[in-house]
């Protein structure tokens, strides 16, 4: 039975904020297109290089690019990043501090963070210069510290990413522009498409995808798939779709998602048989059901992860916050007291097992 998409915290956004605050931006780029696409101007070229601290994962592999079916570092060899995701910095901005960074770059170990920018839901679209700005302000926390970083559109609901077609080419434009000479950063165009063929995301995917090449040539760039990034299964499709009609750009990865409680057998199988004929990168997945709570799910979780590791599949885990279901791995609280990041006394069951997991060390 095809899966529901994963609930979140809803709230109804104020729409006639939201078409003024996108109006203002349009009025803005037309003005002063050579700024980046902001409402700000962009640094000028290098002045967003940083320097990743020695023995860091930036430091070890330096630029990524996409190889064949996998994800390779400067030197040629396939990597397997793994990292934990943030919630939405709408709700969960305080669970990204220096001292959480710390945290997951030394006590952790991990090697990147994605940053989930909701699109609705009290996110971007309120208040696109806000959240734009804290983008940058998480990239460059996470940059210091060696991090990759995966710059999330979490677009969800309405499911048809062209709905949020002109909010994204604005912020890919800026966050590009801004970091184009970092070496780390990644773009994820669409979280979980949903409701809509392979087609329609296809060509989301192939106008936004040069805003960024016109100002990162080299950043990869990961696009999310049919039914909420299932690469199709949860709507009786599977990635045949992709394979036969790719999107037409280079240095593309291919998103999955995966809830161990909830996607078993099927999904599992999609996944295997998918990576060895498209680049993919798990940029969210659970050990619980796809609601992210619930009782977790161990076993099922550790047979996924150690198909990634034997394919070199990047993951990303779901999430870096203190939110009361259990996919969230800190416990309420954490948080709002910034501190107790290290060690496990202030994690979730589920925040210990993934912890261990990605504390093994890498094979770069």
């Amino acid at each position: 039975m095809p899966a529901s998409p994963r609930f979140r915290v809803r709230s109804l956004p104020t729409a006639m904020a939201a078409l003024t605050s996108t109006a203002l931006l349009g009025a803005l780029l037309a003005l002063a297109p050579t700024a980046g696409a902001g409402t700000t101007a962009a640094a000028p070229p290098g002045a967003g290089a940083a320097t990743a601290p020695p023995g860091s994962p930036v430091a070890a592999n330096g630029p990524l690019e996409v190889c064949g079916v996998r994800l390779c570092n400067s030197h040629g060899t396939a990597v397997q990043l793994r990292g934990m995701s943030t919630h939405g910095t709408q709700w969960y901005a305080q669970c990204v501090t220096d001292g959480s960074l710390d945290a997951l770059a030394t006590d952790w170990r991990a090697d990147v963070l994605r940053v989930s920018t909701y699109v609705q839901e009290d996110g971007y679209e309120t208040d696109p210069r806000r959240f734009t700005d804290l983008v940058h302000r998480i990239v460059e926390q996470a940059s210091d510290r060696g991090l990759y970083v995966i710059v999330d559109w979490h677009m969800l609901s309405p499911g048809d990413p062209h709905h949020n077609l002109e909010r994204a080419r604005t912020f890919f434009a800026e966050i590009a522009e801004r970091h184009r000479d970092r070496p780390n950063v990644l773009y994820e165009i669409a979280n979980e498409p949903n409701g809509v063929g392979w087609n329609r995301i296809r060509d989301y995917a192939e106008q936004v995808v040069p805003v960024i090449r016109d100002r990162d040539p080299d950043g990869v760039v990961l696009v999310g798939t049919r039914a909420w990034s299932s690469l199709g299964v949860s709507e009786g499709a599977d990635e045949q779709e992709i394979v036969d009609a790719p999107v037409r750009a280079d240095n593309i990865m291919y998103t999955f998602h995966f809830y161990a409680a909830s996607h078993r057998e099927e999904y599992l199988a999609t996944l295997s048989r998918a990576a060895d004929r498209l680049p993919v990168f798990v940029t969210e997945f659970g050990t619980q059901d796809y609601s992210g709570e619930g009782a977790n799910d161990f076993a099922m979780a550790q047979r996924y992860l150690d198909l990634m590791e034997q394919k070199k599949i990047s993951w990303v885990n779901w999430n870096f916050s203190d939110d009361h279901r259990s996919g969230a791995v800190f416990r309420p609280g954490t948080c709002a007291a910034d501190s107790g990041w290290a060690g496990t006394s202030s994690l979730k069951e589920a925040g210990v097992w993934i912890r261990d997991r990605i504390r093994t060390p890498d094979d770069f």
